[in-house]
């Protein structure tokens, strides 16, 4: 009788990518009973999202006896514990407790163990160790563009969970460059929700036809240009250089811009930014999409013209659908910039999706959009191709 599988990783806080995890990989694993778990309990179904187990909960009572734990994707090589705790606070609260922790350092362990449920410096990474009973633990498609900066020994903490896991890979070729160069093998296989389309296509497809999304193709009949930025842009210089590669793009074209959040955990995106941002914009042509909710912006970026985003899944789910993407990066910024450039360099052509600066933001997007839809959409589908036929082979690890 196969085992339950339980489902690890960032799926308690919202971030497009981190909520569709859970979606792709519960539907790649036909007839199999499976948990959503992270670091913490949380219910995000109001969002598309799952309503999420403590991982290290379970393991505390006894629930993972025989289980299967999947690591689910997402930049968990390197995200640290601090980290992973800002990001399950809520963004009023971040300000107050860094604060805090600032004058009584003393309190960070204590308070990170009540957050995330494991005193683990990398708790993303689960150590088999940890988790009493669990029969076989796997990794699908895990991000790690910074591994190789890490310091030597947590570097080595996170490769050797790596090679005891029955089932390892990773995402882009940094990554397993640098699991190589420590001897652990792992496999290279796209990021899941690559295989966004070939899984949910029809229900977000459907999803576009009622609001908010409607309400946006009716108001930007021409099409449009699904832009998002983190919240690393938002000092005035940056959002300068975004107004200005904008309005050119309107000047240039007849798409409207539509402004959205790819995540509303602590450290993602602001949405003080985007209003910021819009007022620089000419009248009549920005729209802010509200909604968070993961299956209204899985539609919004299918639908799109082109998509210009910081966020790597933002990225990924629009060129699922064969949408043309350009991704935005810092000059300096070597976190979000390298995953998203190391993704793009592995996974897709140079002609095809790359990242560019933000004062080349307009160039960047007619050039995605210049290149044959067929080529983008025919390049989709190989990625998804690889991420159905990779659980293929680890649905008869974990059995």
């Amino acid at each position: 009788m196969p085992r339950p599988v339980v489902l690890f990783g960032a799926s308690d806080r919202h971030n497009l990518g981190d909520l569709l995890f859970a979606h792709v990989a519960a539907v790649m694993l036909p007839g199999r009973e499976v948990v959503v778990a992270g670091l913490a309990e949380r219910d995000l179904r109001a969002v598309g999202g799952h309503r999420v187990q403590s991982l290290h909960g379970l393991a505390r009572l006894g629930r993972l006896q025989g289980a299967h734990v999947l690591h689910v994707g997402g930049e968990i090589l390197t995200t640290s514990a601090r980290e992973a705790a800002v990001m399950l606070l809520r963004p009023q609260d971040v300000d107050g407790v860094l604060a805090t922790l600032e004058r009584e350092p003393g309190l960070e362990p204590a308070w990170r163990q009540a957050m995330l449920g494991t005193d683990a410096d990398f708790p993303y990474v689960a150590a088999r160790e940890a988790l009493p009973g669990v029969e076989r633990i796997a990794f699908a498609g895990a991000g790690g563009s910074a591994l190789a900066r890490l310091a030597p020994d947590p570097r080595t903490q996170v490769l050797r969970r790596l090679a005891d896991a029955d089932v390892a890979s990773v995402r882009d070729a940094a990554t397993q460059s640098a699991t190589r160069a420590a001897g652990v093998q792992a496999s290279l296989v796209p990021d899941p929700v690559a295989a966004v389309e070939r899984l949910f296509g029809p229900r977000i497809r459907e999803r576009a036809r009622g609001r908010p999304v409607a309400d946006i193709l009716r108001d930007f009949g021409e099409g449009y240009v699904a832009l998002q930025l983190s919240a690393e842009f938002g000092d005035d210089a940056s959002l300068a250089r975004a107004a200005d590669q904008l309005a050119r793009l309107c000047t240039r074209t007849k798409l409207g811009i539509v402004l959205w959040r790819a995540g509303a955990a602590p450290w993602h995106d602001d949405p003080a930014l985007l209003a910021r941002l819009a007022a620089r914009l000419p009248e009549g042509r920005a729209r802010i999409f509200e909604s968070l909710d993961v299956w209204d912006l899985c539609a919004l970026l299918a639908h799109a013209r082109a998509c210009a985003c910081s966020s790597l899944h933002g990225a990924i789910v629009a060129s699922a659908f064969g949408v043309a993407v350009a991704g935005l990066v810092r000059e300096g910024d070597h976190g979000q910039s390298a995953k998203l450039a190391g993704y793009f360099e592995t996974w897709h052509a140079p002609d095809e999706t790359r990242a560019w600066p933000l004062d080349r933001l307009a160039e960047g997007v007619e050039e995605a959009m210049s290149l044959e839809e067929g080529r983008r959409r025919e390049s989709a589908a190989r990625r998804a191709h690889a991420v159905t036929a990779f659980f293929d082979r680890l649905s008869a690890v974990l059995y």
